[in-house]
């Protein structure tokens, strides 16, 4: 039987903020498109010209030490990892689909390329939400502390 595509909110739990840019990790990759982290990165390394440091980059050392404290996952001290993640952005995740030309991972790609817009969707909202805060608050604030103070709260919360 085949195993479902998850929820938009399962793949946002998945996304990763690192050097600046939403990634996902090799590891969940390869378990959205049902293959082993090890077909995954073999693929990436047979096909290494199509994904430019804008579309994948290897993790450092501190940026994974980060991410685990983050997700609170705990190091693996026999049969874990060798080699440090590989961090895919939106773009990787389309071209590791088209690498590994599986019917799963292009309908898995599609799902998390959606997801990504949705988030930077969400982002624009929020920069829209904050400039008016920030504008209301300079009208109020002079007028009514209280309501300033609300503001501020609120530009807190989406900032």
């Amino acid at each position: 039987m085949k195993k479902e595509l998850a929820s938009i909110q399962d793949i946002e739990e998945l996304i990763h903020q690192v050097r600046g840019k939403k990634v996902i990790l090799d590891s969940d990759l390869a378990q959205l498109y049902q293959v082993t982290t090890k077909r995954l990165n073999e693929q990436i390394k047979r096909n290494r010209d199509r994904f430019p440091e804008d579309f994948l980059f290897r993790l450092t050392q501190e940026e994974d030490d980060s991410l685990r404290s983050q997700i609170a996952t705990s190091k693996v001290k026999q049969g874990g990892r060798r080699y440090l993640p590989y961090a895919f952005t939106e773009h990787g995740v389309l071209m590791a689909a088209n690498v590994l030309n599986s019917q799963r991972a292009i309908d898995s790609s599609i799902f998390v390329v959606r997801t990504f817009i949705k988030l930077r969707e969400l982002a624009i909202t929020y920069k829209d939400l904050a400039k008016k805060l920030n504008a209301l608050e300079k009208k109020v604030s002079k007028q009514d502390t209280t309501i300033g103070s609300v503001i501020r709260a609120c530009l807190q919360l989406v900032c």
